[in-house]
């Protein structure tokens, strides 16, 4: 990452004058050429943004207040490098906020912190915390062909993986406990039907030990007449010669209910790291009950600390009903049909 030590925030607001100790540009270029062929229905070949992290521009900044406590803003947008466009958002945290990908937005995070020796207070745009079991302990961190069936086919809609207008409590990163409080707003007017859309709390809690890593996570997001809730549980273990990783998922979206789990082992060896994982998701809605499962592989290999090469396959087998592919945006796959994905990339952090 390159940092750029400026003297004032007038380098970014027109002049405000105040005493800023930081400002870092950071992002990730990733592109993938990318193959998923469906058993019995359309396949495709393309270029695609993120087959081993997903593709982000962003600038940071703190400022230390003394005494323990600093302020900070953090400001981060998805790109599509296959197309050089920016990725989407949502203002509302309902269907009727989503903004399409287009233009540069921060929509990945967007938010200004306080800093003291007990945690964060962050206000802004974010990942909620239940999604943070989900990616951390899936060994593709929810990208490519190889992220878990959990993340590709979750129900809980535009709260499912961040939320706009959150406030958030957040314990200091290190060894020991793990506490992370967000209540985010859909700003609906008050007294109508639809008032309290897009509103909701998550909370995650955990413990991190020499070794082993433990997070259990809940949420609840409300919209008439379908309430979304996600509820996580995850470990992380490290053996020493790699990690493994497991994660169960238990999701409710009005009548819908759907229950998934995900494990994995991460093995670094010098300048290589191999991955695999195994992952399932269920939806019951009362009728076929269609189900997903997922078999990934991956192999990348380190050029420098930022640059990689890598590889990944993943293979979706479906059953009763289920249309799943191996990646997110590719063509449905034929009910109860195979999706198998293949990803060629190269990345490279700055």
């Amino acid at each position: 990452m390159k940092k750029l030590l400026v003297g004032s925030l007038g380098v970014l607001c027109a002049g405000m004058g105040l005493a800023q100790s930081s400002v870092t540009l950071f992002g990730i270029a990733d592109v993938t050429a990318r193959r998923v062929s469906n058993s019995g229905a359309t396949s495709v070949t393309q270029l695609a943004s993120g087959g081993l992290n997903t593709s982000r521009f962003g600038l940071r900044g703190t400022e230390d207040l003394g005494g323990g406590y600093s302020a900070g803003f953090w400001l981060e947008g998805a790109l599509l490098i296959d197309s050089g466009t920016g990725g989407g958002s949502n203002t509302n945290n309902q269907a009727s906020g989503a903004t399409p990908a287009g233009g540069l937005t921060f929509g990945r995070r967007s938010s200004v912190s306080l800093y003291a020796p007990w945690g964060e207070l962050r206000i802004g745009r974010d990942l909620v915390p239940q999604i943070l079991t989900t990616t951390y302990y899936d060994p593709f961190f929810n990208v490519g062909v190889g992220a878990s069936q959990t993340f590709n086919s979750l129900i809980t809609g535009p709260t499912g993986v961040r939320a706009s207008n959150s406030i958030s409590l957040l314990t200091r990163p290190g060894p020991g406990f793990i506490g992370h409080l967000m209540y985010y707003m859909g700003e609906n007017a008050s007294g109508s039907a639809n008032s309290k859309d897009g509103t909701g709390v998550g909370i995650r809690l955990g413990y991190a030990f020499d070794t082993l890593e433990v997070t259990a996570s809940t949420s609840d997001t409300k919209y008439v007449g379908a309430n979304t809730r996600q509820t996580t549980v995850g470990a992380i273990w490290n053996f020493g010669a790699g990690k493994l990783t497991g994660v169960v998922n238990d999701d409710r979206s009005g009548a819908l209910k759907a229950r998934g789990f995900n494990v994995g082992v991460i093995v670094p060896l010098r300048q290589h790291e191999f991955k695999a994982a195994y992952s399932q998701y269920k939806i019951d809605n009362n009728l076929l009950s269609p189900m997903a499962k997922k078999i990934s592989l991956g192999y990348a290999y380190n050029l420098s600390k930022r640059t990689a090469l890598y590889t990944a396959v993943g293979y979706v087998k479906n059953s009763n009903g289920a249309t799943a592919t191996a990646a997110p945006g590719a063509p449905a796959a034929r009910a109860n049909g195979n999706s198998t994905g293949l990803d060629l990339g190269v990345r490279h952090m700055f």
